[in-house]
């Protein structure tokens, strides 16, 4: 077991922080507002708001969850722009899901090391042995 004084320090970004409200229908996905505050928790004019989408799409494969960022400068703009954020985020998925099948399908096969390789034919490994 590591010593406590190998353990990283871990400490938050006081010039960082955002409080974070959720908004949702319960039904269709939510949206996530990160608001930047300072350390006392007053809102930080001097940065921008920034808004999130996720949703799940249910599909033969399970459940699939999506998540997205949303360019908008108030709620109701962000509730705007989910449907398209939805839309962008389950084309990019589709995407991914095809460049993977792309690249298991092309893989390389290599043989295993050492097969082949010995006296005779079939490269040894069978049992039968010959006088």
């Amino acid at each position: 077991m590591a010593a406590q004084n190998d353990l990283p320090e871990i400490q938050l970004d006081a010039k960082g922080l955002y409080r974070e409200d959720v908004f949702t229908d319960r039904r269709a996905g939510s949206i996530r507002r990160l608001t930047p505050v300072d350390v006392n928790g007053n809102a930080d004019a001097s940065r921008a708001v920034l808004y999130s989408g996720q949703t799940q799409l249910l599909t033969p494969a399970g459940v699939l969850p999506l998540g997205f960022e949303i360019e908008a400068a108030t709620l109701d703009e962000a509730l705007k722009k989910f449907p398209e954020g939805v839309k962008q985020a389950l084309d990019q998925a589709i995407d991914e899901a095809r460049e993977m099948r792309r690249e298991s399908a092309s893989r390389i096969v290599v043989p295993e090391v050492g097969a082949g390789v010995g006296p005779g034919p079939g490269a040894g490994g069978g049992k039968i042995k010959f006088p």
